[in-house]
């Protein structure tokens, strides 16, 4: 994913951007279970597809990956740094102390309880003790 910072947000900010995107995120992994769920039908729809034109198993999944990116570049467009999708983590770029820190969550959590170091990652995650 994009990892160039368009914005920073203090802790509020970041607290009420994850609620608008919140529903996309909830959107996001639906999707993701449903691709997860069929993607033994795609390999032989595309194999069939090949030499006929098309199918509706593909077709449904194009519209999803279509969906998928029309969600992910919402969230991007908040000026959200999208981590992993399979476990949804985001990070939300912050400023603490003169230095760049990303504020972060992860997909059901239920708020932005932790940050960590820019280079450390999730790994390095630390819960919040301001704000």
């Amino acid at each position: 994913m994009d990892n160039e910072v368009s914005r920073y947000f203090t802790l509020r900010e970041a607290r009420d951007t994850l609620a608008k995107i919140r529903p996309l995120m909830d959107e996001i992994q639906s999707i993701r279970e449903d691709i997860l769920e069929r993607q033994p039908e795609f390999w032989p729809a595309v194999e069939r597809s090949a030499g006929n034109g098309g199918s509706p198993a593909l077709s449904r999944l194009l519209k999803d990956f279509d969906r998928l990116d029309a969600l992910i570049h919402r969230i991007q467009d908040e000026g959200v740094l999208i981590k992993d999708l399979t476990i949804g983590l985001l990070d939300f770029p912050h400023m603490k102390d003169g230095r760049e820190i990303y504020l972060c969550w992860k997909y059901g959590e239920d708020a932005i309880d932790f940050w960590h170091e820019v280079e450390s990652g999730f790994a390095g995650r630390q819960p919040i003790d301001w704000g």
